[in-house]
C-alpha cells in the first residue's frame, strides 16, 4: 500500500512539473514516504535526515509524509528544523502545492486532514511497471487489534465503489496490464460501507470478467471475515491467482485474543483446510508476531505447532514492536528482548525449513511464469531472467532466445543492445526471448529456499501486450536505475518505491 501511494505521489511530482533526477544528480526535492507499523522507521527518518542536511543548505527541499508523518506531526519539524513540509495520511494530494508554499513563504509547512477528503486512486499516478498495477479498493481500517497503530493513522475503512475499481482495472488492462493487485487493509471486509457483506467476492468474479486480465491477487484479508463465498470465488474465477496470504499473527488462543483478533486457532487452520480443498495448488502466506506482551513459552510452541500444520509458501515474521497509542503498549507482561530475539531464532528457522520443504515438491512441475523486471538480485551475473508463478512463487529460470515465439504479436520497435534484467537481445534476431510482462512455461529444477529454479529452456514463451508496452516504453526512454527504498529511505522527486520482497 505504501509503494501504491508512492506511486501516487510520483503522479501528483509529474504533473505538477518536475521530472525524476538523474543517475548522479543532486535531486531538488526528496520525498519521504513513511511507515509507522515498526519503532526502527523512525529511528531511520531521522538519520536520513540528518543525512541530507547538508545539500538542504545548498537550497535542496524536504518532505515528510505517510503513516509516520501523521504520528509524529510537528515534532518532525521540531527534531529536523530543515525540513520543509510534513503532511499526513489523507493529506498526499496536497504535496505539490505544499511545496510551493514552502518555498514561497521560506518557512516549513504542515496539513494534517482527520478524514479522508479525496480517494488517493483518483489522484494521478506514474505507475512503476507496465504490466502489473496495484488497485485500492478502500483505505483504513475497522479493526482494533491492540498491537496495531494503523487505524488511527489511516482512519476508518473507505470503500470504493465496485464500478469505479473495476473502470479502473479495465483502464490498466488497456495500457497493457495484465495483473493487478487488490490492496485494502482488510480487503473482505470490502462492502462494509455500502452494507453489501459478499462484496469482495462478487468483486473478484467481476474482475474475471475483464478481457485481457490475466492475474488478479488481493492483500490483506482478515481471517474474522474470511468466507466461503470468497473461496468459491477463487476457485471459480480463472484469473483470481491461487495464493493466498493470511495473517495470522500467533497460533495461541490466549494471545489471538489479547490482540483481538477475532478469531482463534482452529477457526484458522479450517480456513486454510478449505483453501486447499477448492484449490489444491493454492500457495499460502503469513504474517507472524514474536513477543507479544504476555507470551509465554507455552503460547509460543502453540505458534510453533501451528506453522508446522500450515506448511506456509512463506512467512513474514516480526518482532513484536511496542507502537505508543496502542493498548498493548501499556499492558503488563512485556516480554524481555533478548527472549523475543530467541523466539523470532527459532520461528525464523522453522518458517525456512517449511518453506524449503513446500518448494522441494515441486520439482519437475511445470509453472507459468509471468516475467518481471528486478526481481532477480543476480540475473545479470547469471544470464537468468525471473518472475511470478501464478501462485506467486518467484521464479529464476535460463531464458532461450531461439524458441518460437506464440501469442501477440511485435510491435516492431527496435530494442538492440537494450539490457534486459542483464540479458543483451535485439528484437528481430530474437524473436523468442522474453521481455517483462512476456508469459513464459518453464519446468522447475529444483526448489530453493527462497525461489523455484529452472536450468531447463522454457517450454514456450508467450509474447504479450504487457510486454509490447513495456518494449515500447524501453525504446522511448533510458531505463532508470531502480529505485529499492525501504521505509524512511528517500524517494527522489516521488519516484516510488518497490516493493521488492525476496523472502
Amino acid at each position: 500500500m505504501n509503494a501504491h501511494d508512492s506511486e501516487r505521489l510520483a503522479g501528483l511530482l509529474d504533473e505538477a512539473g518536475y521530472q525524476p533526477a538523474g543517475d548522479g544528480e543532486t535531486p531538488d526535492v526528496v520525498v519521504f514516504n513513511t511507515c509507522a507499523v515498526r519503532e526502527n522507521a523512525a529511528d531511520r527518518l531521522y538519520g536520513d535526515l540528518g543525512h541530507l542536511l547538508p545539500q538542504k543548505k545548498k537550497g535542496m527541499q524536504i518532505a515528510v509524509g505517510g503513516c509516520l508523518a501523521q504520528m509524529e506531526r510537528t515534532r518532525i519539524t521540531q527534531r529536523a528544523p530543515w525540513v520543509d513540509v510534513v503532511y499526513g495520511t489523507h493529506n498526499m494530494g496536497s504535496l505539490p502545492a505544499l511545496l510551493e508554499r514552502a518555498r514561497v513563504r521560506n518557512e516549513a509547512q504542515a496539513e494534517f486532514a482527520e478524514t479522508l477528503e479525496t480517494f488517493p486512486s483518483l489522484l494521478p499516478a506514474r505507475r512503476e511497471s507496465v504490466y502489473s498495477a496495484w488497485v485500492a479498493i478502500s483505505v483504513g481500517c475497522n479493526n482494533t487489534c491492540t498491537f496495531c497503530i494503523v487505524p488511527s493513522l489511516r482512519g476508518k475503512e473507505k470503500d470504493r465503489r465496485p464500478g469505479d475499481i473495476l473502470g479502473e482495472i479495465r483502464a490498466l488492462v488497456a495500457d497493457g496490464v495484465l495483473e493487478v493487485t487488490l490492496l485494502g487493509q482488510n480487503v473482505n471486509s470490502y462492502g462494509a460501507e455500502f452494507g453489501d457483506r459478499n462484496a469482495f467476492g462478487k468483486l473478484l468474479r467481476g474482475c474475471g470478467e475483464i478481457e485481457g486480465l490475466e492475474r488478479v491477487r488481493f492483500t490483506s484479508p482478515h481471517p474474522r471475515d474470511f468466507t466461503d463465498d470468497v473461496i468459491d470465488a477463487m476457485a471459480q474465477t480463472p484469473n483470481v491467482m491461487p495464493s493466498l496470504h493470511m495473517p495470522l499473527q500467533s497460533g495461541s488462543d490466549r494471545i489471538l485474543k489479547a490482540m483481538r483478533r477475532a478469531y482463534r486457532r482452529d477457526r484458522y487452520l479450517a480456513i486454510l483446510d478449505r483453501v486447499r480443498a477448492s484449490i489444491p495448488d493454492a500457495a499460502i502466506t503469513t504474517d507472524v508476531i514474536v513477543g507479544f506482551p504476555g507470551e509465554t513459552e507455552q503460547d509460543f510452541e502453540d505458534t510453533l505447532d501451528l506453522v508446522r500444520q500450515a506448511r506456509f509458501a512463506g512467512a513474514f515474521t516480526f518482532r513484536y514492536s511496542i507502537r505508543p497509542g496502542t493498548p498493548a503498549a501499556t499492558m503488563a507482561g512485556q516480554v524481555p528482548a533478548d527472549i523475543v530475539q530467541e523466539r523470532y531464532e527459532r520461528l525464523t528457522a522453522l518458517v525456512e525449513e517449511t518453506i524449503y520443504a513446500e518448494n522441494r515438491k515441486l520439482a519437475g512441475a511445470t509453472v507459468e511464469v509471468l516475467v518481471a523486471e528486478g526481481e532477480g538480485r543476480k540475473d545479470a551475473a547469471t544470464h537468468r531472467m525471473s518472475g511470478r508463478a501464478r501462485d506467486n512463487r518467484l521464479v529464476h529460470f535460463t531464458p532461450d532466445a531461439q524458441l518460437p515465439a506464440t501469442g501477440l504479436p511485435i510491435t516492431g520497435l527496435p530494442i538492440t543492445g537494450l539490457p534486459i534484467t542483464g540479458l543483451p537481445i535485439t528484437g528481430p534476431s530474437a524473436p523468442g526471448a522474453p521481455r517483462p510482462g512476456d508469459v513464459v512455461t518453464v519446468t522447475v529444477t529444483r526448489g530453493a529456499p527462497h525461489y523455484l529454479l529452472s536450468d531447463a529452456a522454457p517450454l514456450s514463451v508467450r509474447r504479450t501486450r504487457a510486454g509490447d508496452a513495456w518494449q515500447a516504453a524501453a525504446a522511448a526512454q533510458p531505463i532508470a536505475a531502480p529505485v529499492v527504498p525501504a521505509a524512511g529511505t528517500p524517494v527522489l522527486l516521488g519516484m516510488p518505491a518497490r516493493l521488492d520482497i525476496d523472502r
